[in-house]
């Protein structure tokens, strides 16, 4: 399968062209970067100290060409003007941009007719059994406990709460029968007054070098139930996306996420 990574010179970007390289049945097709890169024309694989023959480019439609499959872990700007060019040229999408607006996520749930994508704020396998995990405990903890996400991620995100935080809060809101849009609360300040049980709390802790942490708390009278998943490494990230693209491959057009790449969904 051929594969083309997006934001080549970034951490993740650099993260999937190594995980690429080191997994069978992949070969890495090309490399994009922004326009204004430092890293144009160079090997994608320099920085490991390999020879690729993958010059990085930002020339999308040339670089995409022949490829099957693009992983792209940009910005929803980028990530919305691949697209096209992708269900032009029949080339199957894992996206793991976060910070998508209504429309951007409808735009790449439209494309599912048309390609094979894979959308989902967090590639990582064990994420997504803690998705699982979340969906159950909710269930079970549906009455008399009040549900706060607290997230952790470096200094540089962009976004805020991280696209995980957001998809652990509509699998908790959906297990209750709630609307995230509806019960969602993302900062407190001043007098708030007594907290309405129905809603779910977001916390946002920026700064070092994080990759990410999520704690979801389901507090009651006398107990806490907390559920936590850290990540040390983006590998886990980059390992989930190419089994992905792998799953891409076999199955063809339609919108999938993780939990159908892990055969997680009921």
């Amino acid at each position: 399968m051929k594969l083309v990574i997006t934001g080549a010179s970034g951490r993740m970007g650099r993260m999937l062209i190594e995980t690429a390289l080191q997994t069978d049945g992949i070969i890495l097709h090309g490399a994009l970067d922004s326009a204004n890169s430092a890293f144009l024309g160079k090997d994608a694989g320099e920085f490991l100290g390999q020879t690729t023959g993958v010059l990085i480019s930002n020339d999308v439609e040339a670089t995409l060409m022949g490829a099957d499959c693009v992983i792209d872990f940009t910005r929803p700007e980028a990530t919305l003007a691949y697209l096209p060019i992708c269900i032009k040229h029949n080339i199957n999408c894992v996206i793991g941009t976060t910070g998508f607006d209504d429309a951007g996520k409808a735009e790449i749930h439209a494309a599912g007719a048309h390609i094979g994508v894979v959308f989902a704020p967090n590639m990582g396998v064990g994420v997504n059994a803690t998705l699982k995990i979340l969906e159950l405990a909710a269930k079970i903890l549906n009455s008399g406990y009040d549900i706060e996400i607290v997230e952790a991620h470096h200094r540089l995100k962009v976004d805020a709460p991280s696209g995980t935080a957001l998809k652990m809060g509509e699998v908790v809101a959906n297990a209750l029968g709630r609307d995230l849009k509806d019960c969602a609360i993302y900062g407190r300040e001043g007098v708030t007054g007594v907290r309405d049980d129905q809603t779910i709390g977001f916390s946002t802790i920026r700064g070092g070098d994080v990759i990410g942490d999520h704690t979801v708390m389901f507090m009651g009278q006398g107990e806490r139930v907390e559920i936590t998943h850290k990540s040390s490494s983006r590998i886990t990230y980059a390992t989930g996306a190419m089994r992905a693209a792998k799953f891409l491959n076999a199955h063809g057009a339609g919108y999938y996420d993780m939990q159908d790449v892990l055969g997680l969904k009921d």
